[in-house]
């Protein structure tokens, strides 16, 4: 599992993976080509970024925190410089702090590479976090995805304390509506996401300034996605039958941030079906680093065993509610682990709003759909559009 030194194994391996997502997401065409990192997830970023950058990766998207440091860590990996990442490690003394750090040139065997610096795009949910990277960053920030809640995968928490609805969701509020004006007047530029999935909603972003859209729900359930063809074809189902729709679970994520989650039976929406699970931490990416009596570092997940995680010092209380999200996601691409005696994971599906409306993607007669359906399909309306705002760096 990634740890804050992690083996070189496990170094050369997240290199090579994300290598290979990019070549072959390069592969027959040349449009450009994006990664997006959390960074929440900050132990395997530095090999992850290396890796796709080597793979010649255009854009670099990072959300999930205050990524201020990326750009600076671009810069010098383009260089072949060694970096560091700072570790957030709860339980820190005043003043001490923990860095995660890859020297390409070690890696390399003594010579690193020159690459292409990509394009950093932080994803923000406020204007007051755009101005914060676009300002303080240690190097260029290249633009911005501007995300809303409802998007899929992790939200923003609600500004101030946390409200739930009657169902169980967080409430937001006008508060929580990012201020475009403000966003523009950077000068950089940005595109939007969440519920924007749809020809009238992208012609509204591009009539508000917007370089373009982030779209993730559509293309998640289309042919080429993922995710098991069997979850596709019943979500698919459900959005024909007007029952399709997420919950956004302010529990089940370790990392603390609202979660979406597809609500379909057999998966780990189902509570029943999932309280079956035997709580175990076997992958690990989202575990907190914390600071031992002794100075040296532990690991410990609020998604793990309760015993477990209460005797690293954690709360009982804050393992409430929460899911393996690193199990259920790699289920969903049909990366189930199977454990001896156990019940086998659970696939956990996120999605945004917008999978109500998939079905708007289906040609007559059609049960799924193309990548290249879904884009014609967004591009509809986009030539009724006449006040478009050019923007650098735009694709």
């Amino acid at each position: 599992m990634p740890t804050i030194n992690p083996g070189p194994d496990f170094v050369a391996l997240t290199v090579l993976a994300n290598f290979v997502e990019v070549f072959l997401a390069k592969e027959g065409h040349a449009g450009v080509v994006g990664i997006n990192f959390l960074e929440k997830i900050q132990l395997p970023t530095l090999p992850s970024i290396f890796g796709a950058m080597l793979a010649g990766v255009d854009y670099v998207l990072m959300g999930a925190g205050i990524p201020r440091t990326i750009p600076g860590i671009l810069d010098k990996l383009a260089k072949g410089e060694a970096v560091d990442l700072k570790i957030d490690v709860e339980g820190a003394l005043p003043g001490e702090e923990f860095f995660n750090r890859f020297d390409p040139k070690s890696f390399c065997g003594g010579s690193a590479p020159t690459l292409k610096r990509p394009f950093f795009l932080g994803i923000v949910a406020s204007a007051t976090l755009a101005i914060t990277l676009a300002r303080k960053s240690n190097g260029a920030v290249d633009g911005f995805v501007v995300e809303g809640e409802t998007a899929g995968g992790h939200n923003a928490p609600p500004r101030g304390a946390m409200q739930l609805s009657a169902t169980g969701e967080p409430i937001y509020s006008l508060r929580d509506v990012p201020d475009l004006v403000k966003i523009r007047e950077l000068g950089l530029p940005f595109w939007l996401a969440g519920s924007y999935g749809s020809p009238e909603k992208f012609a509204e972003a591009r009539q508000l300034g917007a370089a373009g859209i982030q779209v993730g729900t559509a293309f998640a359930f289309c042919e080429e996605s993922g995710i098991r063809p069997d979850l596709k074809q019943q979500v698919i189902q459900l959005s024909r039958a007007g029952k399709a729709g997420v919950f956004t679970d302010p529990l089940a994520s370790p990392t603390g941030f609202p979660f979406k989650v597809v609500q379909l039976a057999g998966t780990a929406s189902d509570a029943a079906r999932n309280a079956k699970r035997i709580r175990l931490c076997d992958l690990g990416y989202l575990r907190h680093v914390y600071r031992k009596e002794d100075g040296t570092l532990g690991y410990r997940c609020p998604a793990e065993p309760v015993e477990d995680y209460v005797r690293k010092g954690g709360a009982a209380s804050e393992t409430e509610g929460r899911q393996c999200v690193c199990n259920g996601l790699t289920a969903t691409i049909g990366l189930t682990q199977f454990r001896s005696g156990e019940e086998p994971d659970l696939p956990l599906i996120t999605a945004g709003n917008e999978v109500a409306n998939i079905v708007d993607f289906l040609q007559p007669g059609r049960d799924s759909y193309s990548a290249a359906e879904a884009i014609r399909r967004l591009l509809e309306k986009i030539s009724q559009v006449t006040t478009l705002v050019p923007r650098a760096n735009a694709c």
